[in-house]
């Protein structure tokens, strides 16, 4: 008697998606960072000290020269305290992907059925939203700077906020993902991040800058961000770069930002993740 011999179709682990794992990642991070309330004050009061202190310090002997509204130094360096704020949330944010590595969170989740782009969307869109939250938050100092927002000029601030906080959590994300250590990871942040806002317009105007520098500060994408929030906040600016052209660099960057992230995290590697 012939035997038969039953065939069943391969079976593949299923899937949970991208947008359900992105979500859970996402809110993950939300209540993480509000859990840790010296982080919330930090983020807020530290910048918000160093533009009283810095901008009082120069007071109106500081002239941009680029337009009005911007007659006392506290108006100036108020886009780039902003910026700074925005910096600081979303590159440290990321730093919970070190301490998830070495928690062993990050090999549970790396082992899960779940694609590696529904991490990293979930991670870097968390701290997409904290770091765009902490900077709207700051604007509730504007009018103490003259500054008188429509419907329209609000939500362009709001767009800017978002791609550049967009880009640097990609950025922090791209950082934090090969490192297994906090100390380099601020090490990388000392050497490279702090310059990339000093060199990005926040201190000083392009105009004033001597001419290698002005170069950087061209070549520097977060330039962009804080010409379009002074453009959107100062409707008298001069700005040596269009609104529109400042936006779409923003876009570019912060698409070039979250693939680097997404490569990285595809990358196939030897390296344990916990």
């Amino acid at each position: 008697m012939a035997t038969q011999t039953a065939v069943f179709p391969a079976t593949s682990p299923a899937s949970a998606g991208v947008l359900l794992p992105a979500f859970t990642l996402w809110w993950r991070e939300i209540v993480r960072f509000y859990r840790q309330r010296a982080r919330v004050v930090g983020v807020i009061l530290s910048p918000l000290l160093f533009w009283v202190v810095i901008g009082s310090g120069f007071g109106s002997s500081f002239r941009s020269g680029q337009g009005a509204g911007q007659e006392h130094y506290l108006d100036y360096f108020y886009p780039g305290t902003l910026v700074m704020i925005v910096l600081f949330t979303a590159i440290f944010t990321m730093m919970s992907v070190i301490e998830d590595r070495n928690e062993g969170f990050l090999l549970s989740v790396l082992v899960a059925p779940v694609p590696r782009a529904a991490i990293v969307l979930g991670k870097v869109l968390g701290g997409t939203t904290l770091a765009a939250a902490q900077g709207l938050i700051f604007l509730v100092f504007s009018p103490f700077v003259g500054i008188h927002m429509t419907v329209a000029s609000f939500g362009l601030i709001v767009l800017t906020v978002f791609l550049v906080s967009f880009a640097l959590t990609g950025l922090g994300f791209a950082i934090a993902w090969p490192l297994d250590s906090t100390q380099a990871f601020h090490a990388i942040i000392n050497l490279f991040l702090i310059p990339l806002w000093l060199l990005s317009g926040a201190l000083f105007p392009l105009s004033k800058a001597s001419e290698w520098i002005r170069w950087l500060m061209y070549a520097n994408p977060l330039t962009y961000g804080v010409e379009a929030l002074r453009i959107l906040m100062y409707p008298n600016y001069l700005s040596p770069f269009t609104l529109t052209a400042s936006i779409l660099t923003l876009v570019l960057f912060a698409l070039f930002m979250f693939g680097l992230a997404f490569v990285l995290a595809n990358r196939r590697t030897t390296k344990p993740a916990a």
